[in-house]
């Protein structure tokens, strides 16, 4: 991979990261009710996810699975499901001072975090299709391969990470705006909307044509 396709694909990476999904949805969420620190663990789950589904599409799985109606349609409602799943824990999220929850947050959650972000990132059949269908335009096939993987792993898991850390953080930083439980409420029952508009949108995902 030459520097001039890598910094296209740098560019290409910050754009898909960058843009709304329900790994920045999970992020904003995790930030707000668990702060930065415990936030670190759901980015963690949402770069390993990242990390299986471009295996996948190295080996060709990816493809097999968004050629396949019956696989693809699973892996999407299985996804579906999940996100309705953190709208409805989002929606009954306890409405005391979450600034009092992140003080007394037991360190045991953090397996639990590590799952919820890979398992966002992993369900979604949208990211596969996605991956499919940009990674070809900068891999050279005459070269060789592992190399290239290698480069578009790491930078994408590099800067996926910053991106997810920085929502983490921002929606961590709106905790100095929100001084009762009754705005924390109405702000974790927007993020309740949004997982719910992201389930939506992934069952509204079509299995597209892969060459």
């Amino acid at each position: 991979m030459t520097w001039q396709v890598w910094l296209a694909f740098l560019g290409a990476s910050i754009a898909i990261s960058v843009s709304p999904g329900a790994g920045a949805i999970q992020s904003m969420a995790t930030g707000l009710t668990h702060g930065v620190r415990r936030g670190s663990w759901s980015v963690l789950g949402l770069q390993l996810g990242l990390l299986t589904q471009l295996v996948l599409v190295a080996v060709g799985l990816g493809a097999a699975i968004a050629s396949s109606i019956l696989a693809f349609q699973v892996v999407k409602w299985i996804g579906v499901a999940y996100l309705i799943y953190l709208a409805i824990h989002q929606w009954r999220s306890a409405s005391q001072d979450l600034r009092e929850r992140l003080g007394t947050a037991a360190d045991r959650g953090r397996p639990a975090l590590v799952a919820r972000g890979f398992l966002v990132n992993t369900t979604n059949p949208k990211g596969l299709v996605f991956l499919i269908a940009v990674l070809p335009q900068f891999v050279v096939p005459t070269a060789p391969l592992l190399p290239q993987y290698l480069a578009i792993g790491v930078t994408m898991v590099c800067v996926d990470a910053v991106v997810m850390s920085l929502y983490t953080g921002g929606a961590a930083r709106l905790l100095a705006w929100l001084h009762t439980p009754r705005q924390q409420t109405a702000l974790n029952r927007v993020f309740s909307g949004l997982f719910a508009t992201a389930a939506v949108v992934l069952s509204l995902v079509r299995r597209g044509v892969v060459a």
